[in-house]
């Protein structure tokens, strides 16, 4: 049986926390800072850990890394 692969996006945007969550960069900081709140510019600051639901359907992109 050959090696699952893991999908190179999710490599590339998600990384596995010791306790096995997700933590993702927060995402609509790339164009349209003008017409964007403060508040969500300040809240869309640095990464965040993803939901249960989101966190099962990354986790089946990655295999290996549980």
């Amino acid at each position: 049986m050959p090696k699952m692969k893991t999908k190179a996006s999710a490599k590339k945007r998600f990384k596995v926390t010791a306790n096995g969550r997700i933590v993702a960069s927060q995402a609509g900081k790339r164009h349209g800072m003008i017409k964007r709140t403060t508040k969500f510019i300040r809240n869309a600051r640095g990464t965040t850990v993803l939901s249960a639901p989101d966190e099962k359907i990354v986790k089946t992109y990655m295999p290996y890394h549980r």
